[in-house]
């Protein structure tokens, strides 16, 4: 034998099988007709070699190993504060706070004078905590999603917003109560007060606080690992994203009533343009609610628009 010579050239014995054996994570294909031939075939996506002669889907949340015999758990990813997407917020965060502080303390120190009064200082005080409170809902909402941080994120995220609409809502409401009163009769409209004004902005917030109370009853706050938005083809990149449990339904229920707000004072900033310039603070809210509803029109869109994006996940 070892002096024979094949057509090959090679003195060894070639193989007398119809089929090799087959690598890990290869299944075998029986050759139709010839029972004792197969082809190896990979299990490919998220399928693992489960016998000699099948492969299987693996379990949502786990993916096939390196050699696909069996499955393993998906990573599990969550935002990171040394992420870029995290650490822009929290500088312009930062910024905003020490910003707002300042004012604050500025406030405080003439809080006496002239032109604080002038102000309506009671609602600039509220104003100046919703403001306040815009800023330092950016660390809950990047902080690791846990039951405490789900309920900080439920109650922050619509509630300085709604600090800040509702001051400037009873504000404008204020201002033009008191022309309309004007043209029927020399007499002041009722609740124009500082004492009547506070009560009607915290009334107006204490819906937003009654609206997160029953959510909170409806369904308590938790954590869920989303596998479907980074369940990408290749199993070795897919990822599930730990997140707090608020659907989009439940986002708009709580943003929504801050947008009510928004718009109540969008209609009364309209009704109030024409002012004598002695109150001048009707312009400049009337700016500020414009600029707000453009800012709102173009964010929803983008946002709900991008529900199965990376960019979201990561946001």
């Amino acid at each position: 034998m070892n002096a024979m010579q094949w057509v090959s050239g090679d003195s060894s014995v070639p193989a007398s099988v119809c089929s090799l054996p087959c690598q890990k994570g290869e299944r075998k294909k029986v050759v139709k007709g010839v029972p004792c031939c197969w082809h190896c075939e990979r299990c490919e996506g998220y399928h693992y070699q489960a016998s000699e002669f099948t492969c299987q889907l693996c379990p949502y949340e786990l993916r096939p190993d390196q050699n696909r015999t069996g499955c393993q758990p998906i990573p599990i990813i969550k935002l990171e504060w040394h992420s870029p997407w995290a650490v822009v917020p929290v500088f312009i965060a930062i910024l905003g706070i020490l910003a707002t502080t300042f004012v604050v303390v500025t406030f405080v120190r003439y809080n006496d004078t002239p032109i604080v009064r002038a102000s309506g200082r009671e609602m600039s005080y509220v104003l100046l905590t919703g403001i306040f409170l815009c800023y330092v809902t950016t660390f809950p909402m990047i902080a690791a999603p846990g039951v405490a941080v789900c309920s900080f994120r439920r109650i922050f995220l619509g509630l300085g917003m709604c600090f800040s609409y509702a001051a400037l809502l009873t504000k404008t409401n204020r201002i033009h109560r008191i022309f309309e009163q004007g043209k029927r009769s020399v007499a002041a409209p009722r609740f124009i007060s500082p004492a009547s004004q506070l009560v009607i902005t915290f009334s107006l917030i204490s819906v937003q606080l009654m609206g997160v109370f029953v959510w909170f009853v409806a369904d308590p706050p938790h954590t869920v690992v989303d596998y479907g938005e980074q369940r990408t083809q290749d199993p070795e990149n897919a990822r599930g994203v730990l997140k707090c449990d608020i659907s989009d339904l439940s986002l708009i229920c709580s943003l929504g009533y801050s947008i009510l707000l928004m718009v109540t004072c969008t209609v009364y900033a309209i009704k109030t343009r024409g002012v004598p310039e002695t109150f001048n603070e009707a312009k400049p809210i009337g700016f500020t609610m414009y600029t707000t509803c453009i800012i709102w029109l173009a964010f929803i869109p983008i946002f709900f628009g991008t529900a199965q994006s990376a960019e979201r996940v990561s946001l």
